[in-house]
């Protein structure tokens, strides 16, 4: 059975290639464009894993996150970070958010089926 992505992104360009090449790989990727519909969307979807943006409107990655990680039903799911906050400190406030992994833009392809496979 294919395994499950879900992808919250407000770039359009971003969210269309990330959902792109996950489904070239054999994912299900559903895409959340805004991410106050995330982790009601995560509820509905049950995802086995998460890839978030960081800077969106609305509601922060950050924010998700947290949100994400205090939800019982939810807390499992493992979250990658997919972000142009790229300094040590960023890094350190993803992963200290509840972030698995964290990958900065401009992502390298590879890199970032890389750390898809590594999560699921």
């Amino acid at each position: 059975m294919a395994k499950r992505v879900l992808v919250v992104e407000d770039n359009e360009l971003n969210l269309k290639l990330f959902c792109d090449l996950l489904r070239a790989h054999d994912y299900v990727a559903e895409p959340v464009r805004d991410g106050r519909e995330a982790v009601e969307r995560a509820r509905d979807f049950a995802p086995d894993l998460i890839i978030m943006d960081i800077q969106m409107p609305h509601v922060t990655g950050y924010e998700l996150i947290l949100q994400l990680k205090a939800d019982g039903g939810l807390q499992q799911i493992p979250v990658m970070a997919v972000t142009a906050y790229s300094g040590r400190e960023d890094e350190e406030r993803i992963r200290g958010a509840g972030a698995e992994s964290y990958v900065a833009k401009p992502i390298s392809l590879m890199r970032f089926m890389d750390a898809v496979q590594s999560l699921i």
